[in-house]
């Protein structure tokens, strides 16, 4: 979650009963509405609504492309005075004085819930900036898939600077002059054996600065360095040192004049092994010499248990990220397998212990359904949550034969997004700001309008369920109909197209990175931030559904990346579970909230620990399976709550309900132990408000019966889960989307046959 997410959610729930009934608002003038389908999204705010911000530090040619927000250098673009930019390893700020380069250092920050964070803060910068003129206002001038370009040029004189991920450089290209280097205190001067190339030591931290053939290098002081330039040769690359050794500083330097230009992600799925596969390409120039092959800094997702760069690997820097090892090469792989899910789980059948149970909470639940729609906030978010929390319902009334129940709640579920997508309800409705390239919703909450956060988290929900609304009933879904409101949610978040005028390519999501960002506009001296990363993956599902509903194979395999690519790096970057990113200092097993500069244990609205832990385990769903890859963990992060509660209450703090999200626990420990999951599950206790009783009890009886989910089993289609007893025996799932019959094959030598629009099981009952 976004900076500021929760901040007002408390007066929020104090207005709910001022807002009122919601009636439907007299027909807009055609030319404010844009039909889409049965749909139709406003192209402007209505009355007082808030308008989406501008971005306007771009070039003119960066204004004609919709805004990268929720980048890691998005700061940029909105804010006059920017924040500070983290590329790993090297930070960045433009200032008035011109663009400061730092490689960020380890600080432990203690904290009062009696643990610390680890920051890696943006300090004791080199600043560059041309001698002969003042430097302009930043700007963004370019965008690849991991790189940027900044212009802080000042009429017709030029100055430019490359950024870009896992980069140990910074090039700074100036149109006339030379450039002057400003140390943040006195610096030492290391030996260097080639003429080009100005290495310092400053404040303990190494820099080589490397200028064309012909530089000379001039101390003014001892805080300042000239580069005389040659005529004709106005460049430099500044490099943040991981280690003095010469062979460092020979490997950089042969590097060096390869500067990169262009940056790309690429992308391929294989149905039949599940293999998800990453290229990462950088297109350079040779600034002198032959050298075209640039450096490369792979973070550990990329490089942990890669075959393809063992043994190639040189110096790393320690980053907040952990290691962030060199590469010298102009393109790596990695892959990864996508471990499968189906959108529900099947009926238990007569005789399963607890059954009777079930029944009288789906009474219950059924009862209250449609105020369970609606129980915090009236925007998207809250909504969202509605839906997918009687979507999750539906699964089991629909399992479990109660046909009067499913109708219900389809109706209830139809309504109210027929609601917000008509566009015709006075303050429920979608628009479409066109020359930012983003959709926003109204009522709006967590400031996903004013600063553009959270929208995967807001939108992931409402395509869920809509996905599987279609499932039931395709023709209501079908594009023409309601689905072309869902297509423009999914292009907002994640549009797949770049340099686009309509919508950012992957507005939420980081390719080298490997995870989303939820600050639209980049507040913050740590950078951008996400918080639940769980929701994050719960938008991706909804892609992998969607795409499957609608037959189109592209925006399937989009989600599959995803939804692969941003698990691997939960499970370095959250979680930690192969130990190679968290400080030795940091006292937690895991991490809640992701900056640029810092990771911490703790949460915009509360610092209790059951809720720092639970935001990046809900909504617990079928998909959740991919926590179950490391059952030991699950344990200990459990086991490591309980001593979190203790410090929590010693320091005189409470918090109700006391069980609060005993249900998503419940669950979690279920995809370790079933049955010690079953068993601690109260059910008068606690249920998140975007959970269910009968969804829980369901889960949990599920898994009692199958077992824990076996993701060592992968099959030839998309949806699909495998699960296995304390006896060895699996079970198989199976489901079919399309119109066809088709004959799943498992890799362990399981076939299963699935008629069109059902679930199909094998094995163990």
């Amino acid at each position: 979650m976004s900076l500021t997410r929760r901040l007002f959610s408390r007066l929020l729930v104090g207005l709910l009963p001022a807002l009122g009934a919601l009636s439907a608002a007299p027909a807009l003038a055609q030319g404010d509405m844009l039909k889409l389908g049965a749909g139709a999204v406003s192209l402007k705010p209505r009355g007082s609504d808030a308008a989406v911000p501008r971005a306007p530090f771009r070039t003119e040619a960066m204004l004609r492309r919709a805004a990268p927000t929720n980048q890691w250098y998005s700061s940029l673009i909105f804010n006059d005075k920017p924040e500070n930019i983290f590329a790993q390893p090297l930070s960045f700020r433009p200032m008035p004085a011109g663009l400061e380069v730092a490689l960020p250092k380890k600080v432990v920050v203690p904290t009062e819930r009696r643990d610390v964070e680890i920051h890696y803060p943006h300090q004791d910068a080199l600043t560059i900036a041309p001698a002969a003129f003042e430097p302009g206002r930043a700007l963004l001038a370019g965008a690849s898939d991991w790189a940027i370009e900044i212009t802080m040029s000042r009429g017709a004189d030029r100055f430019d600077a490359t950024v870009a991920h896992g980069s140990p450089y910074a090039w700074f290209q100036v149109g006339r002059g030379d450039l002057r280097v400003t140390l943040p205190a006195a610096g030492e001067r290391l030996p260097a054996a080639d003429p080009r190339v100005l290495a310092l030591r400053v404040k303990g931290t190494g820099y080589a600065l490397f200028g064309p053939s012909g530089v000379q290098w001039e101390a003014a002081s001892a805080t300042e360095w000239i580069a005389r330039l040659p005529a004709g040769r106005g460049y430099l690359a500044v490099a943040g040192l991981p280690d003095d050794s010469p062979a460092t500083q020979a490997l950089l330097l042969k590097h060096a004049y390869a500067a990169v230009t262009d940056t790309r992600v690429d992308w391929k799925v294989d149905r039949a092994s599940g293999e998800v596969q990453t290229t990462f390409t950088a297109t350079t120039r040779a600034l002198e010499g032959d050298e075209t092959t640039p450096l490369l800094g792979l973070y550990p997702h990329h490089w942990h248990g890669n075959a393809s760069v063992q043994g190639r690997l040189g110096p790393a820097y320690d980053t907040v990220r952990g290691k962030v090892r060199l590469l010298a090469a102009n393109s790596f792989r990695t892959t990864a397998r996508y471990t499968g899910f189906v959108p529900y789980w099947p009926a238990l059948p007569e005789g399963t212990p607890r059954l009777d149970e079930l029944r009288d909470v789906m009474k219950s639940d059924i009862r209250n359904a449609r105020r369970m729609m609606l129980v915090e906030g009236e925007g998207p978010y809250w909504q969202g949550k509605g839906l997918q929390r009687l979507v999750k319902m539906l699964d089991v009334y629909e399992q479990q034969g109660d046909k009067d129940a499913v109708e219900r709640l389809l109706g209830l579920l139809k309504t109210r997004i027929e609601e917000w997508f008509s566009g015709s309800d006075r303050r429920r409705y979608f628009h479409w700001d066109q020359a930012m390239g983003t959709v926003v919703a109204y009522p709006e909450e967590y400031f996903a309008v004013v600063q553009m956060n959270d929208h995967h988290f807001h939108y992931g929900y409402w395509i869920r369920a809509v996905a599987e609304i279609a499932l039931r009933d395709p023709a209501w879904a079908a594009r023409g109909k309601w689905g072309d409101m869902v297509d423009l949610l999914i292009k907002d978040i994640a549009f797949p197209e770049r340099g686009k005028a309509e919508f950012p390519f992957l507005r939420n999501f980081d390719p080298y990175e490997g995870h989303s960002w939820a600050s639209g506009i980049g507040l913050g001296e740590s950078g951008n931030n996400q918080e639940s990363s769980s929701e994050a993956l719960n938008a991706w599902t909804g892609l992998i559904l969607w795409g499957e509903v609608q037959g189109d194979a592209a925006l399937r395999d989009l989600g599959i990346w995803l939804l692969v690519t941003e698990t691997e790096a939960v499970k370095h970057y959250w979680f930690d579970l192969y130990g190679q990113v968290f400080a030795p200092e940091y006292k937690n097993v895991d991490v809640s909230m992701v900056f640029g500069a810092k990771y911490a244990h703790n949460t915009w609205w509360i610092d209790d620990p059951r809720q720092i832990t639970g935001i990046n385990l809900l909504p617990m769903t079928t998909v959740s399976t991919y926590f179950a890859s490391h059952p030991e963990y699950i344990r200990k992060n459990l086991e490591a709550l309980k001593e979190e509660q203790k410090i929590w209450a010693d320091r005189g703090k409470t918090v109700k309900p006391a069980d609060i999200w005993q249900d998503i626990f419940a669950k979690y420990l279920a995809l370790a132990d079933p049955a010690a999951a079953l068993a601690a599950w109260d059910r008068w206790g606690a249920v998140e408000l975007g959970d269910s009783r009968t969804h829980t009890l369901h889960f949990l009886l599920s898994l009692a019966a199958m077992g824990a989910p076996d993701t060592s089993v992968s099959a030839d289609t998309t949806l699909y889960q495998v699960f296995r007893r304390a006896d060895g025996q699996r079970t198989y799932l199976a489901f079919n989307a399309g119109k066809a019959p088709i004959e799943v094959r498992f890799s362990d030598g399981q076939r299963l046959t699935v008629a069109p629009g059902t679930l199909a099981r094998a094995g163990a009952r």
